[in-house]
């Protein structure tokens, strides 16, 4: 698997505080079957998380040199998970958000208990300025939850969506892993993603088992690999 949406650069988020525990989760997932992993700390404009990109790429280049000291052969890309703004393109343009891997390829999120209004607006606005948007775990939002096909309204945008595939474990609750399920028969769902902050249960095994009841074998490659090519090589998807 190719996991686009982790929170494992060290200490600017509420993911990994350190290079140490970084390494740790990093080795885990190559054990469990991941074999390239994007990084996506959170950028929450006027809040904590506001790492600029010149610090976050330091702190890249050192977690990529432990990773080869330590002998783990994952791949690693850089980017950010942005939480809903109406100044992302001049932020990403000041140099404070990273695109994935350097391409139009950006994962943006909503508010997890309340609808943000026009939010399918504000993204389609991003792709007209050249944005290739991904919407960060659909399937945990309540007003996704109460309305599941409100998606379309995202859909037909051109927003691609990421779902966050421990919502199929039951993981953040009854709600999530029935619309993340209703939302890959459906094909709904571009990409999938660990969003790991700390655990290091990530269980592929268990993740290829589930989807080969919910998705076809071409499809399950596209979630697992063949969009994750396209986002880090900017192909259109």
């Amino acid at each position: 698997m190719k996991d686009l949406h982790s929170h494992l650069l060290p200490g600017i988020d509420d993911g990994s505080n350190s290079m140490e525990e970084s390494i740790s989760l990093l080795k885990s997932a190559y054990e469990s079957g991941i074999t390239d992993m994007m990084l996506t700390p959170h950028y929450m404009y006027k809040t904590d998380y506001n790492c600029n990109n010149k610090k976050k790429e330091k702190l890249f280049k050192e977690l990529k040199d432990e990773l080869i000291k330590n002998n783990i052969p994952i791949n690693i890309y850089l980017g950010n998970e942005i939480y809903i703004n109406e100044d992302i393109i001049k932020l990403i343009k000041k140099g404070d958000i990273h695109t994935l891997n350097n391409t139009k390829y950006i994962l943006v999120e909503l508010p997890l208990d309340s609808e943000y209004k026009g939010a399918a607006n504000t993204l389609y606005n991003l792709t007209i300025k050249g944005y290739k948007v991904i919407l960060a775990h659909p399937e945990r939002y309540k007003f996704l939850q109460n309305n599941p096909d409100k998606i379309k309204e995202f859909i037909d945008n051109g927003i691609l969506l990421q779902g966050n595939y421990q919502s199929l474990f039951n993981r953040y609750g009854k709600k999530s892993k029935k619309l993340l399920k209703y939302y890959i028969k459906k094909r709904y769902i571009t990409l999938l993603g660990s969003d790991v902050h700390k655990n290091k249960e990530f269980n592929i095994k268990k993740l290829l088992f589930k989807l080969k009841f919910i998705a076809n074998k071409s499809y399950r490659e596209d979630l697992l690999v063949n969009n994750f090519d396209k986002v880090i090589n900017d192909i259109e998807i």
